[in-house]
């Protein structure tokens, strides 16, 4: 049975940028972080709703469902409020959501926040990023270092709110003793 031993959560704006548009949900067993987009306080307002409809924790069935659920409501809840309020027009959200089972932690994920886990020194992404230039590394078109300094690196091609509907990534991943997961935005894996 898995248990959680330790929890670290922070959020920090860093040294090039104005404003910051992430947001986070931790309450164990659940974790989430949302990184907005969208001028005018759009993205911060679009990441605090995605994180937001988690505070009712997962509705009953497999956690995997549970999540989906979550986060297709979240979208559309986004999507209306980007549909009827003119200055949060176009505002959308990444978001990636751990939930801690008791031998297996399930990631659900839309857009190029990401999960990782650190197992036995060796740091593994377990998401891949919704952006154009991880669509373009998947076909083999573009390799993990070009996409790295890409011009247009931070072109989400997914995300919470643009449409009335989302596709979400759900995937389970066998936990062992030791294993830490770490959830972040693109502004951590950008500088690291």
């Amino acid at each position: 049975m898995l248990r959680i031993a330790e929890q670290f959560h922070a959020s920090d704006l860093g040294r090039q940028r104005q404003g910051n548009e992430d947001n986070y949900f931790v309450r164990a067993p659940l974790f989430v972080v949302a990184d907005g987009m969208g001028g005018a306080q759009a993205g911060e307002v679009a990441s605090e709703m995605a994180v937001e409809s988690f505070d009712g924790g997962l509705p009953d069935g497999t956690p995997a469902d549970g999540l989906m659920s979550v986060i297709e409501d979240a979208n559309r809840r986004i999507h209306d409020r980007s549909r009827t309020e003119a200055q949060r027009a176009g505002m959308g959200t990444t978001v990636t959501a751990a939930y801690v089972g008791e031998q297996e932690v399930t990631i659900a994920h839309v857009g190029d926040s990401r999960a990782y886990v650190l197992r036995d020194g060796e740091l593994t992404r377990l998401t891949r990023d919704h952006s154009l230039v991880g669509e373009l590394v998947a076909r083999g078109k573009l390799t993990e270092e070009q996409a790295e300094s890409h011009p247009q690196r931070s072109v989400i091609t997914r995300a919470l709110g643009p449409e009335p509907a989302v596709q979400v990534d759900v995937q389970a991943y066998q936990a062992r003793p030791g294993d830490l997961f770490l959830l972040c935005s693109d502004g951590l894996t950008s500088m690291v």
